[in-house]
């Protein structure tokens, strides 16, 4: 039996040091943030840089566009704010302009196919406490650089060897118009950081359920599952085992009741008494 529970909870820790089945298969990606103020004020626009890179070191280079990427907020009572992004003309780079109430906030990156990423946790009034790494950046690897003067913040990520990209590479994103204000914006942000925004559209404000289940997703809730299902297993092997010895000692205190002796041929029987 002690085996059995040494198993299953090694399998549980395995479980939960696992990543989702979406980065097993290498479908991930990290949302990088631009340098951001030393200090955010309550309900003052700021534009916010960041880059959305597949694997943590590159653009998205998959078929297809990656889709609708932003900023992703969620306050302690549950309040969420969803800032849509514009992109800019780095690959991978994007910009939005956020307008956020005095509390502490759950950041997350949107990142279109991608789950979305723990950005960290912001305090309006102060700054961004970022989140433990998700996936961490294999140092010493061999990575390409398809940026120009303006790269990811964490570029080159501690890699060994960094080859020149060979052809630009253009992030898979929106119209004319949408690259003309995302060139607008990183004019609006070189001037000072990250300044007050001029021409984002507005965040779209939302409460509850919706917006919050875009931060649950599926994937991460599998190995969760799967240690209910062994706890489970453990619970029920116990209970089993504990309605076993409870039969086993009910039958150990019936009274003894040994058989008449049975006369044998030729044999008689007498009674005393």
């Amino acid at each position: 039996m002690r085996r059995l529970i040494l198993v299953l909870a090694a399998l549980a820790a395995v479980l939960v040091t696992a990543p989702p089945a979406h980065a097993r298969a290498g479908f991930w990606a990290v949302t990088e943030l631009d340098p951001l103020p030393a200090t955010l004020r309550p309900d003052v626009s700021y534009t916010v840089g960041y880059w959305v890179l597949q694997h943590g070191t590159h653009p998205y280079d998959d078929n297809g566009a990656l889709g609708p990427t932003g900023l992703l907020l969620t306050g302690e009572d549950g309040t969420t704010l969803s800032f849509g992004g514009t992109p800019l003309p780095d690959p991978a780079h994007y910009a939005t302009t956020i307008t956020v109430p005095a509390g502490r906030w759950r950041v997350q990156g949107v990142q279109g196919k991608f789950a979305p990423y723990e950005v960290g946790t912001l305090t309006v009034p102060g700054t961004l406490k970022p989140a433990p790494p998700q996936y961490a950046v294999q140092a010493g690897s061999e990575i390409t650089d398809y940026w120009g003067q303006v790269k990811p913040p964490g570029f080159p990520w501690k890699a060994a060897t960094v080859i020149p990209a060979r052809a630009p590479f253009a992030t898979p994103s929106g119209s004319a118009s949408e690259q003309k204000a995302g060139q607008a914006t990183a004019q609006a942000a070189g001037q000072a950081g990250l300044a007050p925004p001029s021409s984002q559209p507005a965040a779209m404000r939302a409460s509850g359920a919706t917006a919050a289940s875009a931060g649950d997703s599926s994937p991460w809730r599998q190995p969760y599952a799967l240690i209910v299902v062994a706890l489970a297993a453990v619970a029920g092997t116990l209970l089993v085992q504990r309605a076993v010895r409870a039969a086993r000692a009910a039958r150990s205190r019936e009274p003894y009741d040994p058989p008449e002796r049975e006369a044998r041929e030729g044999e008689e029987v007498i009674g005393l008494g």
